[in-house]
């Protein structure tokens, strides 16, 4: 098992939504912080994604965020995190918060949300990215989503074996414990990237 250091957090950065889901982005912030876990996030400053930074750094945790340069100038950046790094561009971006992290949660979000979970899985799927994925399913968000997931398993698009690419939680405290105890794979799961 893998020893938990860092965890990237890829979350909404609308400021329109349900409270609940700030309450659990703060919640998780302060657990991680208070687990010594660094946050990796897209360094937003609005949002869940600026929830999560506030309350790990109130808390005394540390976050990294990692930003293109095209959103620095637009203002966008939250300017108070442990580091910020400066990429050239989204590829960069998520390259860079996967690489630095030892795994991922993903609160609720938007198209860029939806984008970066399902890359990482992708990446998983392939081998490029061997850490714990969890989903973090707050107020059933994630429902319409886990349901496809099912579809595609049943109807053979994936394999059985894809849909423990991922896990989920109902509750912050849940999403750190299963990013802390599921086992990091092996490459070998190349050998069934292909149905």
């Amino acid at each position: 098992m893998l020893m938990i250091q860092t965890i990237c957090i890829y979350c909404a950065s609308s400021t329109q939504i349900d409270p609940v889901y700030f309450d659990h982005a703060r919640l998780l912030g302060r657990q991680l912080a208070e687990a010594h876990i660094r946050i990796v996030n897209g360094a937003g400053n609005i949002g869940l994604m600026g929830a999560v930074s506030d309350a790990a750094l109130e808390a005394g945790g540390e976050v990294t965020g990692v930003i293109p340069r095209f959103m620095v100038e637009q203002g966008w950046n939250h300017t108070g995190l442990t580091e910020t790094i400066v990429v050239n561009d989204m590829h960069e971006r998520k390259q860079t918060m996967a690489r630095l992290s030892d795994a991922v949660i993903a609160l609720p979000g938007g198209y860029g949300t939806l984008e970066e979970l399902l890359e990482i899985i992708t990446w998983k799927q392939l081998g490029l990215y061997l850490n714990p994925i969890v989903i973090l399913n707050t107020n059933g968000y994630y429902d319409p989503l886990l349901q496809l997931f099912r579809q595609a398993v049943d109807e053979r698009f994936m394999r059985p074996l894809h849909a423990d690419l991922w896990a989920v939680a109902d509750t912050p405290e849940e999403a750190v414990r299963l990013a802390q105890t599921l086992p990091v794979w092996d490459q070998d799961i190349r050998r069934v990237a292909k149905y």
